[in-house]
Formats: structure tokens, C-alpha cells, sequence
């Protein structure tokens, strides 16, 4: 059997508008929650959330079939990590902090099998090939990696050419927190000049003819990002969404209740 088609890239290569929402509780549960809300993928996030690789599988195995496409975002661009996080299953990568072209080229390599890449090589014993029982994900395996670099630095805003230019990078995502705050605006993503850079790094990425994406908690924003070409975008995340779930339940109760 060939590996499985990757939905996820397939609808971004055809420009359609992905929603999804980043998942930090490094809950199963809450992913199957997750997967069943009407969002197009999830992400599983080892950056910022509690996710090792054996919760990062746990939750792989929760989302399968769930109607929502899974990612991973890997805690930095190694190629051990991206190598573990792919044999468990994961066909969508995101890799935060990405700088240069040059750093964008060797995670890209890292992500495929030779002669193209250097991923290391051990379908007899992973997740991603059945564990052996999928005969031709070799052959057929690198096809289907989608593989999204976050462009958060200004670093990023000046090679930015480069990095959306790296082949086997299929989109350049953006993350406005750690780009305002690199910007000396933290905690200040509206401010014009981050917003400008935004901007910069969505148009570049789209001449390059890749997809472009953003981390937009603020639904405010986000006719805004889509008319400028982002096809795809997060709103949100699991804990965010609990933690205004719960308050909000509290306030009822308290208020009805005096």
C-alpha cells in the first residue's frame, strides 16, 4: 500500500481556505474533541504545549478519521525530531523559528528520503508504514509530507525570498506574537510596522508561489489576512477556547445564582 493521501495539501495546493486551531492540552480526548468541531486540521503543538513523541502519537491515533487533518509542530527544526515525529505518522509538519533559506533547505531535506532528502530510513518498524505492512511508502511517502516553516523574526522578514523559496517547503507560516516581540513591539501585534512586515512576508510568500498562513486569534483580522492571500489560518487554541468556556459557564451560574 502507498501512503496515504495527504487531504491537507492537497486542498492547499488548490488555494482553498483551511481553518484550524492549535492543540497545547497534549489531551487525546481533547483532540477528538477537536477534530470533531468543524475545524479543517488541527495542530498538535510539542513547541509550546506538554507533547512528547509518545503524546504526540496518542494523539494521532485519536484524530485518525476524525473529519479534521492532523499536524505537528516540532519543538525546534532537528532532524531527529522531524524524523520521529514523521515515523509516528504525521504528514503535515510545522517548524517554528525558521530564519534563513538556508535553514528552511536542510529541514526540508531532513523531511524526505533520499537522493531528494536525508531522512533516515526504517518503514519496517513505524507507525507512518503500518509498521512494515505498507510496501510502497517509501516510494510514495514523499509526496504527501507537507512541510509549513513559521516565519517569526525579523530575520525572517529580510530572507524571506529564500525561505519561501527553499524547495520542498509548501508554506510560509506566520507568527505575529514572537514577530512583534522580535520587532520590539511585544505583546503589540497591531502595531504598523509589524503589520507591515506581515504583510511583506504574505505577498513574498505568495510570489514564490507558496501558501501562506498566520496564527489569528483575533477574528477581527481575518477577512483582512484572507484578501491579502493567506489560505491558511489557525484561530485559536484548545486551552484558550477551554479557559473562556469554563469562565464563561462560571458567570452564568453566578450571576443566576447571585
Amino acid at each position: 500500500m502507498a501512503a496515504p493521501e495527504n487531504g491537507f495539501k492537497a486542498r492547499m495546493r488548490a488555494g482553498e481556505m483551511q481553518v484550524g486551531v492549535f492543540l497545547g492540552t497534549a489531551s487525546p480526548v481533547v483532540a477528538e474533541i477537536a477534530a470533531g468541531a468543524g475545524f479543517d486540521w488541527v495542530l498538535i503543538d510539542g513547541e509550546h504545549g506538554p507533547s512528547d513523541m509518545p503524546l504526540v502519537q496518542a494523539q494521532l491515533i485519536a484524530l485518525q478519521g476524525r473529519g479534521a487533518e492532523a499536524a505537528v509542530r516540532v519543538p525546534v527544526g532537528e532532524a531527529w525530531m522531524l524524523k520521529q515525529a514523521l515515523d509516528l505518522g504525521a504528514q503535515t509538519l510545522l517548524v517554528p523559528m525558521v530564519d534563513t533559506g538556508a535553514e528552511a533547505q536542510a529541514v526540508a531535506r531532513a523531511t524526505r528520503y533520499a537522493p531528494r532528502g536525508t531522512r533516515g530510513l526504517a518503514a519496517g518498524m513505524v507507525r507512518a508504514a503500518r509498521y512494515g505492512a505498507d510496501a510502497d511508502y517509501i516510494a510514495t511517502s514523499d509526496a504527501q509530507i507537507c512541510l509549513m516553516v513559521q516565519a517569526e523574526s525579523r530575520a525572517a522578514v529580510d530572507n524571506i525570498d529564500a525561505i519561501a523559496g527553499a524547495d520542498g517547503v509548501d508554506c510560509v507560516f506566520v507568527g505575529p506574537s514572537d514577530l512583534a516581540a522580535d520587532m520590539g513591539y511585544p505583546g503589540d501585534t497591531g502595531a504598523p510596522e509589524v503589520a507591515e512586515a506581515i504583510g511583506h512576508l504574505i505577498a513574498r510568500t505568495r510570489a514564490a508561489g507558496k501558501a501562506a498562513g498566520i496564527f489569528a486569534a483575533d477574528p477581527a483580522g481575518l477577512t483582512a489576512y484572507r484578501d491579502a492571500g493567506v489560505t491558511v489560518v489557525a484561530v485559536g487554541s484548545d486551552i484558550g477556547a477551554l479557559r473562556a468556556g469554563l469562565a464563561g459557564l462560571a458567570g452564568v451560574a453566578r450571576e443566576r445564582l447571585g
